[in-house]
């Protein structure tokens, strides 16, 4: 039994999730670290992760493998939702992913309502993705700010449009509290979009030394970077040439192959329970 572990942000925190999806996700995670014969993690910040809460797992059945970006053609060029007819071309903040409190929107709109009281250039943020739970006050939250007209909720959107949307914003930014991964990270910089991203997790894995990395409690600091960034187009351009190099040491083969030589080790190998029997 070969089981993938994502990440355990469901126990981290309460207030992240709900009660319902927290139990489901721990007991399977905890029936894996009784039952598995390896984990595969898909970050080193998971396997760490597994490891705190599972001590007695043994260290060596447990091996990263990372994942990759699911689009295959890094020249697509997408198409542009109709939301944004009327926003030119690289002129727009890009945030994606669930509308969610691990997500970290709600600090991502008061950064944002900061930066512009600052000045900044008076680019949309464009937020695209789905609502998810325990956010039902957060349209309430851009009224309070008094940046809802700034703010463009556009909802899910295809891949077509997903890949335009890396393509075309002025800089794609990610304060999530905590990932397993971190994909809209990868996919970004695989369509050239300058990053900001949390320096949690396991972000700074996926993202190298190609990206902004702050705190994301630190609102004032995500608004002073975005402050930066907009006017700096010369260091904007520089991410954008870094994000397509770190977002190429990712790929599916060599993940297929890490994940094919595992395999065939954990056939050759005693299951657990023989080991643990003296097998």
């Amino acid at each position: 039994l070969i089981y993938t572990f994502y990440d355990m942000s469901f126990a981290v925190e309460p207030a992240w999730t709900t009660e319902t999806n927290r139990v489901s996700c721990f007991d399977g995670v905890f029936r894996s670290a009784m039952a598995a014969d390896w984990v595969v993690a898909i970050s080193e910040a998971s396997r760490t992760q597994y490891l705190s809460v599972f001590p007695h797992f043994p260290e060596d059945r447990i091996r990263v493998i990372y994942p990759c970006s699911r689009f295959a053609d890094s020249s697509a060029v997408g198409k542009r939702p109709k939301a944004l007819d009327d926003v030119p071309v690289g002129s727009y903040w890009l945030n994606v992913g669930t509308i969610e409190p691990r997500k970290n929107q709600r600090r991502l709109v008061e950064a944002y309502a900061r930066y512009l009281a600052l000045g900044g250039a008076p680019m949309p943020l464009v937020l695209a993705g789905g609502k998810g739970w325990l956010m039902e006050d957060f349209q309430k939250h851009l009224v309070e700010l008094g940046v809802e007209a700034h703010v463009m909720m556009i909802g899910y959107v295809s891949d077509d449009e997903l890949i335009w949307l890396y393509r075309n914003c002025y800089a794609n930014l990610y304060p999530s509290l905590f990932e397993g991964f971190g994909l809209p990270v990868l996919e970004g910089m695989q369509f050239g979009a300058a990053t900001l991203a949390s320096n949690t997790t396991s972000i700074p894995e996926v993202a190298g030394d190609a990206a902004i990395l702050l705190a994301p409690e630190d609102t004032e600091g995500w608004a002073q970077a975005m402050l930066r960034l907009a006017g700096n187009r010369l260091e904007r351009d520089r991410l954008r040439d870094a994000a397509k190099k770190q977002a190429a040491r990712f790929n599916w083969e060599d993940s297929a192959n890490q994940l094919l030589k595992l395999y065939e080790v954990a056939v050759d190998s005693p299951k657990r329970a023989e080991m643990a029997n003296g097998k």
